[in-house]
């Protein structure tokens, strides 16, 4: 929670910058999609709603990893970074260089219709425009840049390379309207600009129309651009401390309307508020929207103030009103910010809140307490003294202020405030109404120089401004040059009070009344001020300039009560030249809350004359604002001798954070403010965080700010009651995610947490018992495969395989053809042809010679366990391969005791890596979720979803595509985030890389497992290549007539290879021989984006998902008769058959689906735990599918 002063209790509503917490909801948990990882990755994207920008209505925007959506394609990076604005129409929530090719930044997007997300977007905008009506929003677009980061920061090995911003857009869009929603949580921009030709650019905010027709469309023009930020840094770190909207870091705009648009609208916060809506009393001034050959130059942007060359000041003073350097860096990149802290005054302080009648604001009282009770409410800068009927505050030496608020000596103080109001001009019926329009103030102490500026300021009310000093004037007496013996305002009553002025101008007796409410310095050390106006000005003609004479003005002071009056001259300078000189009577009251206990509180005298004179004022009606300038002292009624010593006068040239220390005669001494350093003339922050980096205390950051530094507590921490201490937060305990549960463990149990800190355990499915302790569960005893099928039963699950002599998944098995022999069969054959004899009995059933050993095989082909040789009298044990187990053989007369080779082995093999978890045997499906490959096992053709793993983790991998060699137990996937080939034994082992150069974007892999080789598409280089499965021996099989090949299926059984190219110009589905023959186009009409594709050896079925269409349609590659399988999917991204059901992985769904082959009837569908985008798919088999090695031949490698 951010920290602030006593006076902020009672008088101003709590306000905080947002939080990352409170930005809208984004993740795959959410519907997310997550744009592909890279540093220029863009993604068109179809609307449910029409979004209304400037004069358009577009129904796609694109999506850029680069900080913006787009109304229309964006042009080269190359094009836009340089130079803005561009050709197209954008919407910029933080445009840059940026980067997501790590893996750990990420872009989300959405479209959301959900009644909860639609009234949080109706709230903040209603904040905004609080006089707009039926704000009901329809449609939401939300894009949430998530940790992204400089492009070429990764890598770096320096600070840069962990600085990551967070940062979201979200368009709302109505019937006829639409509005930007831009957050900007405290600590999520840790950067400010990005590399563009090796040189750095800040980034930008804002609305760019693009290139708008001329009539009938003749040529075209830059349209308007609407810059939310300038070329400073401050403007960019403002983002996340300032709002048009209420809460800081939130900022609404209405970006379009229809039938009539006339421009880009910011928000105005209003006044009426709670510290449940977290609303900002501090609001930059609005921007100005600009065409492409205008110069963007606002005044008072962000905290800026203009300098002397923009307001003509005639003191002979040497040194100039300098903007301050809170912000300023050495380097572009801003090192990373913990959430920003507060000072060190203390929190949730026990007030009692005064309500007086005389009064127009509850303000702040000195209770009952003790200093010693630890919880007054003193500044930090104040010493509290206790007194008989209470305690008060004291300012230290160096400050000055009530002792509630205190300011170092000869530090600049600033101002930001809003305005509103209604106020009439001249003989006008119709009022011009203020509504937040931010007022900004500058003073430079030791000077008594005060700079005011109000924007949003209409010409047609801008010039009769202009004789209104007087709305800063209390700032100038606030904060005045002090003569000896005598105090400024802010001296005697600090930060927190009310005033109420009434001007009556002559000679046509309007009024105006002019009501303030000063509300204390806030975390940032910018005092608060709220101003409202009520009555009727003369009309100053429009061209029109007004010098106001010099005035003064007597203040008298009593308990609580400051009173002032004064009639003041101005004259108007008409745009002919003439002129006429005026005048208004001005009267004020201000009232206070001083402290009580002690008598005589205050020094100052009864009576002061604040002296005001040097003034310049100015209405800028390019930028619509007024501006105020003047000097202010503060001494004696009586005028006698002038004060000559420059401290008094301020002609001393300190600091503009200096004080002004007077000497004998004319002689002074420049001191440094308390919180800077250096030798008076020239002052430089001290950064008390880095010099005392346990300032703060334990669990608490530490943020500077300029002459001071403020406190926050990290994460999981809050203030204690003294307001100083940080304590952990007391919140529910999740032992389901911090590993503290009783359940079994992962790969027999779950556990589920179900809400504050309690949890159940359940066993997964394969597992009985009570969650605590499972156990497996036999499932061949049930009858689950083939009765021409051997059930092996395993940990949690189960796998069918066929006897030999059968084919099939083991859930169907079929017999082979006559012409098919088992391994055992071709043995015994070959063992009796060798044996028979040639001649006249050759036509004669070969018979075994003497001696000859023929093996056994069992009635489906399987060599038998055990063998034995008839000649010799003795046996021995063999594998399923038929050979000899070593040591097994007997004496004549005995038998070994073989066991089965048809019952599972248990798994053999290297020690499992961290990275890869060996899988059991059975049917799987493996499909990629960006850094990893998770498994479902497959219980029949349904999966089995609670037994889905994690089996290969590659974190800074994007991987795409997943291939599966059925001999081997090898997986095979592809990463495009630094291009390469890869695969990792199954069972356990290393991970290699294949292929790690001259690769674009492979994302397709198809395995031959007859042949040993792999083939790839690459949608970069628009290629087809082959290798052997270790990656040598590679070759490009097709490099010509390919736009974007994608995905790839082999046909071992018949030697044919499947890919499909979706070209959006010329969409095909391909086919040629493995050695790249006879290549044919099989389908090319009625295609739009053929993501995915399959291949059923079983069926002779080539099926193929179809993103565009959101078909799934089948054909047979041979009679080329061609069936719509089902329609209406979202967005398949890879596909995959086996047994009754089609399995294909959505995009937008962010799951794996499974639909029936024949009815296209959804079946069920897998939701992963992490929810992101999931890609290529695979299916493991109990067995490899049989076929003949169509490419063994000696020529195939010679021909590729």
């Amino acid at each position: 929670m951010a920290f602030h002063t006593v006076g902020f209790v009672a008088l101003l509503v709590s306000v905080e910058c947002l939080t990352r917490d409170q930005m809208f909801d984004y993740g795959v948990q959410f519907g997310d999609q997550i744009l592909i990882a890279g540093s220029d990755s863009v993604l068109e994207l179809e609307l449910d709603q029409t979004v209304f920008f400037f004069k358009g209505q577009f129904d796609k925007v694109y999506v850029s990893t680069n900080g913006f959506i787009s109304l229309a394609e964006p042009t080269a990076e190359s094009e836009y970074l340089r130079k803005m604005p561009a050709e197209f129409g954008m919407i910029a929530a933080f445009m840059g260089h940026l980067d997501t090719s790590d893996g750990f930044g990420k872009v989300y997007f959405r479209q959301d219709r959900s009644p909860d997300v639609l009234r949080r977007a109706t709230g903040h905008i209603a904040r905004a425009f609080p006089t707009d009506d039926e704000i009901e929003p329809l449609h939401l677009l939300i894009i949430t840049w998530e940790h992204v980061t400089p492009q070429g920061a990764t890598g770096r090995g320096d600070e840069i390379q962990n600085m990551r911003n967070t940062f979201q857009l979200v368009v709302a869009n109505m019937e006829s309207a639409s509005y930007a929603i831009l957050l900007y949580p405290k600590d999520g921009l840790q950067f400010v600009s990005t590399p563009v030709d090796d040189e750095h650019r800040l980034a930008q905010v804002g609305f760019n129309e693009g290139l708008i027709s001329h009539w009938l469309g003749w040529s075209k023009t830059q349209g308007s651009y609407y810059q939310i930020t300038d070329e400073s840094e401050e403007s960019v770190r403002a983002l996340t401390q300032k709002t048009n909207s209420g809460t800081r870091g939130v900022w609404v705009y209405e970006i379009g309307t229809s039938p009539l648009f006339s421009s880009i609208t910011p928000g105005a916060m209003t006044s009426e508020v709670t510290s449940e809506e977290m609303t900002d009393t501090e609001t930059a001034a609005p921007v100005t929207e600009t065409s492409a050959s205008q110069t963007f130059t606002p005044f008072v942007y962000y905290d800026e103030f203009p300098t002397s060359e923009q307001i003509p000041f005639t003191s002979s003073v040497t040194e100039e009103p300098v903007s301050s350097t809170e912000h300023q860096s050495e380097s572009h990149y801003l090192r990373p910010r913990r959430p920003p802290l507060s000072p060190r005054q203390p929190q949730n302080p026990q007030i009692v809140v005064v309500d007086e009648v005389d009064l127009d604001v509850n303000v702040f009282a000195y209770n009952h307490e003790t200093c010693s009770s630890g919880t007054h409410t003193c500044s930090v800068f104040a010493d509290c003294r206790d007194y008989s009927s209470g305690y008060c505050c004291h300012c230290k030496p160096g400050y000055y202020g009530n002792g509630k608020d205190c300011v170092a000596e000869g530090k600049h103080q600033r101002m930001n405030g809003k305005v509103n109001g209604t106020v009439y001009v001249g003989n006008s019926p119709s009022s011009v109404e203020f509504s937040n329009n931010d007022l900004h103030s500058y003073v430079v102490t030791n000077d008594g120089r005060a700079y005011i500026a109000v924007s949003s300021i209409p010409p047609s009310i801008g010039p009769s401004l202009q004789p209104l000093p007087a709305l800063g004037g209390s700032i100038g007496w606030a904060f005045a040059l002090v003569q000896p013996n005598y105090q400024n305002g802010f001296s005697i009553i600090g930060g927190v009070f009310t005033r109420q002025a009434e001007v009556t101008f002559h000679p046509g007796n309007e009024k105006l009344i002019i009501r303030q409410q000063f509300k204390g310095i806030d975390e940032h050390d910018h005092l608060l001020i709220n101003t409202e106006l009520d009555g009727r000005i003369p009309e100053i003609p429009r061209g029109a300039t007004v010098q106001v004479d010099p005035y003064k003005e007597i203040y008298q002071y009593s308990s609580n009560l400051i009173t002032s009056s004064s009639r003041r001259d101005y004259t108007v300078n008409m745009p002919d030249g003439s002129g006429h000189t005026r005048s208004y009577l001005w009267t004020q009251t201000i009232r206070f809350q001083s402290c009580p206990h002690q008598e005589n509180m205050s020094s100052a005298p009864p009576s002061q004359q604040l002296s005001v004179d040097q003034i310049f004022v100015m209405y800028d009606a390019g930028n619509q604002l007024i501006r105020f300038a003047m000097s202010n002292k503060i001494g004696p009624i009586h005028s006698g001798t002038p004060e000559q010593n420059p401290c008094f006068t301020g002609r001393h040239g300190c600091d503009t954070n200096a004080v002004c220390r007077p000497g004998q005669g004319k002689d002074f001494t420049c001191v440094c403010a308390a919180g800077f350093s250096g030798d008076g003339r020239v002052c430089y922050d001290v950064d008390e965080c880095s010099e005392t980096p346990q300032i703060c205390g334990p669990y608490a950051m530490c943020i500077n700010q300029p002459g001071s530094f403020r406190c926050e507590c990290l994460d999981g921490f809050q203030f204690a009651a003294d307001g100083r201490t940080c304590v952990e937060i007391n919140r529910p305990v999740d032992h389901c995610q911090r590993g503290t549960h009783d359940c079994d463990s992962p790969d027999r149990a779950r556990c589920s947490y179900t809400g504050g800190s309690t949890y159940v355990c359940s066993c997964l499915s394969g597992y009985s018992g009570d969650g605590r302790t499972c156990q497996d569960m036999d499932e061949c005893r049930s009858g689950r495969c083939h009765s021409d099928a051997i059930c092996y039963n395993t940990q949690g699950s189960f796998t069918c395989q066929c006897r030999p002599g059968f084919y099939g998944d083991g859930f169907s098995c079929s017999p082979g053809s006559d012409g098919e022999k088992t391994a055992c069969e071709r043995h015994r054959e070959s063992a009796l042809a060798a044996s028979s004899s040639s001649g006249v009995f050759s036509f004669f059933r070969p018979r075994p010679a003497v001696g000859q050993y023929v093996p056994a095989c069992d009635s489906y082909g399987a060599y038998e366990p055990t063998q034995c040789h008839a000649s010799v009298g003795q046996c021995w044990c063999v594998d399923d391969s038929g050979a000899e187990i070593p040591g097994s053989r007997t004496a004549p007369g005995s038998r070994p005791m073989c066991i089965d080779h048809n019952v599972a082995p248990p798994i053999i093999g290297p020690t499992t890596r961290p990275d890869v978890s060996p899988l059991a045997p059975g049917a799987y499906l493996l499909f990629a979720q960006s850094g990893k490959i998770d498994s479902i096992p497959l219980d029949g053709d349904r999966m089995n979803k609670d037994g889905a793993m994690t089996v290969l983790h590659v974190p800074d991998k994007v991987v795409i595509a997943v291939a599966y060699d059925c001999v081997e137990k090898m997986i095979y996937w592809s990463d495009i985030t630094r291009p390469s080939i890869s695969r990792a034994d199954m069972q356990g082992g290393t991970s290699s890389a294949l292929i790690s150069t001259d690769l674009g974007s492979p994302e397709g892999i198809a395995i031959d497992h007859l042949s040993r080789n792999m083939y790839w598409t690459d949608s970069i280089l628009d290629r087809i290549e082959v290798s052997r499965l270790d990656g040598s021996h590679r070759r490009v099989l097709f490099h010509n007539d390919l736009i974007n090949p994608r995905p790839i299926i082999a046909d071992p059984t018949y030697g044919h290879l499947y890919w499909a190219d979706w070209n959006r110009d010329g969409p095909k589905i391909e086919r040629s021989n493995m050695d790249g023959t006879d290549r044919t186009v099989l389908v090319n009409d009625d295609l739009t984006l053929p993501n995915a594709l399959t291949y059923n050896p079983m069926t002779r079925e080539l099926c193929w998902a179809d993103a565009g269409s959101r078909k799934v349609e089948c054909m047979d590659p041979f009679s080329l008769l061609r069936r719509k399988v089902t329609e209406g999917i979202h967005y398949p991204f890879a596909m995959v058959s086996y047994g009754g059901n089609f399995f294909y992985t959505d995009w937008r769904r962010e799951a794996v689906v499974a639909v029936g082959r024949q009815d296209g009837m959804e079946v069920e569908e897998f939701l992963p735990q992490r929810r992101s985008r999931t890609y290529g798919i695979a299916v493991t088999y109990p067995q490899c599918p049989q076929g003949q090695n169509h490419m063994a031949t000696a020529s195939y490698w010679s021909h590729v």
